[in-house]
């Protein structure tokens, strides 16, 4: 296998401290309903009383904001096709979980960090840039909220709702409610690839993949413990054509080896799912391949109206890779032609696609059922 080097780590954390020594004084711009901004505000019919979101930076609005981390996106030109400005999104626009909860009929999720009041009653966002299944991940960039942490998070938002609308109401409404969990990035970009872990060392592909699934699992069940039911549970998307990754190879090229890492866990999530189905009575997990659909998008660019695919939007360097997207850049302006947005993170337009699909599509994207399927399912209360 390949040695995989971050040379362009270290010049990401400098241009990070000085991102955030520019926007120190820079008020940052609370999420606000304008022309720009598509919102759960436009009449749709609720579908699911709430979502609860755990993740990485892929769907992060906020909760690294204020927290000692590296892993940062609240400065312009992030969020700069989001009407609330740069928000902690680590896009330009819409994440992932934005379109879907629009789908749902829900208004957008607010983060945990700021979440308070009648905020909860539509759901949290838990998700933390760099952050991990195993709580070791991340550590390069200092502050995160792991996996773990997430869960604890949640659970503190769960006594706060149950303090003042009563166990039983909650449990009901808990269990009608859509959890999106969508993890394992980081445990492979920042820690099983990085130089500074002993990981690779300790683990081949195989163990590791089933290292994490195993603590995964752990994890899941421990959210079904507390109540929830309904689980939309997302592939890691392969990572062989991003950027960071183009921009290592001085011919730009993709690196298969990395997307050889990720297909056991990817396999093991799907395998997960059905184990967890059967064994977990009253709960309906669905599994989202965000692997195989980002490969078709980059595959065949065209057919969803992207022309570029070996670069990012906003960035320095060889690909637009070498380092992410700097305090005030001039990004790209053709945005919606952009498979990638920084070294990193797919644009809005791919977020809106991914959601649609995840929401609507066939099992050959969400299996055994789509998003919308499992909002209107009758499961049985246990």
């Amino acid at each position: 296998m390949a040695t995989f080097s971050y040379p362009m780590l270290f010049i990401f954390f400098f241009h990070v401290l000085l991102a955030l020594s520019i926007v120190s004084n820079f008020s940052i711009a609370q999420e606000a309903v304008g022309p720009v901004a598509r919102d759960g505000g436009n009449g749709r019919r609720e579908l699911v009383p709430a979502m609860f979101v755990f993740g990485d930076s892929l769907i992060d609005n906020g909760n690294n904001n204020n927290i000692p981390s590296f892993a940062k996106a609240n400065y312009y030109p992030y969020g700069i096709d989001f009407a609330g400005g740069p928000t902690g999104r680590f896009s330009n626009g819409y994440t992932i979980v934005d379109e879907i909860a629009v789908l749902l009929g829900l208004p957008l999720i607010p983060p945990y960090s700021q979440a308070s009041g009648e905020d909860l009653l539509h759901g949290v966002n838990y998700a933390s840039a760099a952050a991990g299944i195993l709580d070791i991940t991340g550590r390069n960039f200092v502050g995160r909220i792991p996996f773990n942490q997430q869960i604890r998070n949640f659970e503190s938002t769960l006594d706060r709702i149950t303090g003042n609308l009563g166990a039983d109401h909650v449990a009901k409404a808990i269990a009608r409610c859509i959890f999106f969990v969508g993890m394992g990035s980081n445990d492979y970009l920042n820690n099983y690839l990085m130089p500074n872990y002993n990981t690779r060392n300790v683990y081949n592909a195989e163990q590791f993949a089933e290292l994490l699934v195993r603590q995964y699992s752990r994890q899941l069940a421990s959210l079904y413990n507390v109540g929830a039911r309904r689980f939309v549970i997302a592939g890691v998307g392969s990572m062989a054509c991003i950027p960071s990754i183009l921009a290592q190879n001085p011919s730009s090229h993709c690196s298969p080896e990395v997307d050889n890492l990720l297909i056991p866990f990817n396999n093991k999530v799907k395998s997960m799912v059905d184990n967890l189905n059967a064994n977990l009575p009253g709960a309906k997990f669905i599994y989202i391949d965000n692997f195989g659909m980002i490969r078709d998008i980059l595959i065949h660019p065209t057919s969803y109206g992207f022309s570029v695919i070996d670069r990012g939007c906003c960035g320095i360097g060889r690909n637009s890779g070498q380092i992410t997207c700097l305090p005030f850049q001039t990004p790209c302006s053709d945005r919606n032609k952009y498979v990638f947005w920084d070294a990193f993170h797919p644009t809005a337009a791919v977020n809106v696609i991914l959601a649609k699909k995840a929401f609507s599509g066939g099992t050959d994207v969400a299996y055994p059922m789509n998003i919308e399927q499992l909002a209107g399912l009758e499961l049985q209360q246990n």
